[in-house]
């Protein structure tokens, strides 16, 4: 089982893989020769023979001296073993990471995030045994038993030759489980992943069952599932305990045939009593390697299943567009005419034009589902599959190279990830080369220094998600990272929602700010939040349906009128309740 394209990833591992194979081949000469000297010291005890102090000595020290070969070889097989591992792994988790960052955070379209991880690291590992072992062994075991017998065909031809023919069994077992580990292995990863993802989702909203009641229900279907993921191992290791005693039981057959041949021509006087003895102690070397191999084979199939699962990730098709570095470095946006489906089923966005090339506060309102995260995303190039064109910086989006595009634009979304670090940590992901004097004026300008200077400063922890924060103080964090960044163009995509009035202020104040000297794109459900916008952008069903600053919006637009009268008297019902 040779996996052609896992070999095209270890270019750097072929020369560690020969080497794996020449340590094996010494290792099995230095036996040779340790058996040949156990033989000859046999014979002559068995004959009752007499031999110098001084050979003796010589025979004591050639004996020592193969050993020692045989133990470093091991060892280097075992540090070579490693190396011919090393590479491919970091290549193949290298490719993923690649690939991911492609896709963005767009990549669960194709597979599930507990599975990403499950074969970026499991999978992966999975591919150490494959090139640190099995291709190794595999290579060895064609190459061991035609070494011994070229080197016992003297002592007895028929005896080796038998050996040598009986050989073959033990791949031929191999094949014909092959077809069926391949079919088990591929229902084993598929459950694994499903299993994965059910689990993942459960964590998550784990609350939420607790809420609704639902967990206990949860809970039966995550057994019944874990039930099936036990029953397709116990299958796979069943398969795999059947086969090996298949192969134990041709390998150690054949030993046992080579050995009475052996003896019986030994009783007839047709070989000495050292051959003898040789031929007994070597015939199981002739299936050894095989056998081995065969319990590598089922580690490797493992791997073999999830490399199939990674490279068809990996081969997932991408739009095909040619990125080239931005050549324009005045910040503008331009959309013309786009129009937008998601899965070629809904269209959400109607013939979309944008025209903004001066700093300011440009505000898109709208019911929800009217498509402004969606027109978000596309302005950061989340999204390449459109008609019409959009223009950041005078350049077609679709040849800009993402990453490029994130250095000229910043997103703020509602819910932002914070990882498990320090302040610091988070304001450094903004800008690697910000001083602590900087970081601390961004945190004064989104009115978060005093917390921060109450606990340990930059070094306050920060737990995963944020969880030792309140939802505006992560929301603060996530601006003054954002500050640090210090793009000309920034995206504010429901900033301010589900959070305290103190923060809603602080990132409202921070945002008039940055309006001017940069282009601010906000979007928000909150109209009140986008009476001082320069311009305000009506959006209806996936269209703008008018534009103009709020004065102009609340004389003509009636849609904008209407949201604006029902959220002035939702808030002062509630007001009103929160008075009395």
């Amino acid at each position: 089982m040779i996996n052609k394209r896992l070999l095209s990833y270890a270019k750097g591992s072929k020369k560690y893989i020969y080497l794996h194979v020449l340590c094996q081949w010494i290792a099995l000469l230095a036996q040779i020769m340790i058996v040949c000297h156990i033989a000859v010291f046999m014979n002559i005890i068995f004959k009752g023979s007499t031999l110098p102090t001084k050979t003796w000595v010589m025979i004591g020290i050639f004996f020592l001296a193969c050993m020692l070969v045989k133990y470093v070889m091991q060892r280097l097989q075992a540090h070579f073993s490693h190396l011919a591992s090393y590479s491919v792994k970091f290549v193949l988790r290298e490719k993923i990471y690649e690939k991911l960052l492609i896709l963005n955070r767009h990549y669960t379209k194709y597979v599930p995030t507990s599975q990403i991880v499950q074969l970026s690291v499991e999978g992966v590992d999975q591919l150490e045994t494959y090139f640190g072992r099995y291709l190794p062994q595999f290579f060895y075991s064609l190459l061991a038993p035609i070494t011994l017998f070229i080197f016992l065909s003297p002592i007895n031809f028929k005896a080796s030759f038998v050996l040598l023919i009986c050989v073959p069994l033990i791949p031929m077992s191999i094949i014909a489980v092959q077809k069926i580990a391949k079919r088990l292995l591929s229902q084993y990863w598929g459950l694994y992943g499903s299993l994965g993802d059910r689990f993942l989702d459960n964590i998550k909203g784990l609350t939420t069952l607790k809420i609704y009641g639902s967990d206990v229900k949860k809970h039966k279907e995550m057994n019944e599932e874990a039930e099936r993921f036990r029953k397709i191992t116990m299958k796979v290791l069943i398969m795999q305990l059947n086969s090996i005693s298949i192969m134990d039981l041709v390998a150690f057959g054949g030993a046992a045939l080579g050995i009475v041949i052996s003896l019986y021509d030994y009783e007839a006087g047709n070989m000495s009593f050292s051959g003898t003895f040789m031929m007994i102690m070597l015939s199981a070397e002739f299936f050894i390697p095989l056998r081995l191999l065969g319990s590598y084979f089922h580690i490797a199939m493992n791997g073999n299943a999830a490399s199939q699962k990674i490279f068809k990730f990996l081969d997932e098709p991408l739009p095909t567009y040619k990125t080239q570095p931005m050549e324009n470095s005045i910040p503008s946006i331009e959309v013309k005419d786009v129009n937008f489906t998601y899965d070629n089923k809904k269209t959400v966005l109607h013939h979309v034009d944008l025209d903004i090339h001066k700093p300011g506060i440009y505000s898109f309102v709208g019911e929800s589902g009217s498509g402004k995260s969606t027109l978000a995303a596309l302005l950061k190039g989340d999204y390449l599959e459109y008609d019409g064109y959009i223009k950041m910086y005078g350049q077609d989006i679709q040849t800009i190279d993402h990453r490029e595009l994130m250095c000229h634009l910043t997103l703020i979304e509602h819910q932002p990830y914070l990882f498990k670090g320090t302040v610091k940590s988070h304001l450094l992901d903004g800008n690697p080369n910000a001083t602590e004097k900087e970081m601390y004026d961004v945190l004064k300008q989104v009115n978060l220094y005093d917390f921060i200077y109450e606990n340990e400063g930059l070094n306050t922890p920060i737990l995963e998600r944020g969880s030792n924060l309140s939802g505006g103080q992560a929301q603060r964090l996530n601006l003054a990272r954002a500050l640090l960044h210090n793009t000309p163009i920034y995206i504010f995509d429901e900033a301010t929602s589900n959070i305290d009035v103190e923060s809603e202020n602080a990132i409202l104040e921070v945002i008039q700010s940055l309006a001017k000297t940069k282009i601010v794109i906000m979007i928000s459900h909150r109209l009140a939040n986008v009476v001082d916008s320069d311009e305000i952008y009506v959006m209806d069903q996936g269209k703008i349906i008018d534009r103009g600053n709020h004065e102009t919006l609340m004389n003509r637009c009636a849609i904008y009128h209407q949201m604006m009268d029902t959220q002035n008297d939702i808030e002062k019902y509630l007001g009103g309740d929160q008075d009395a």
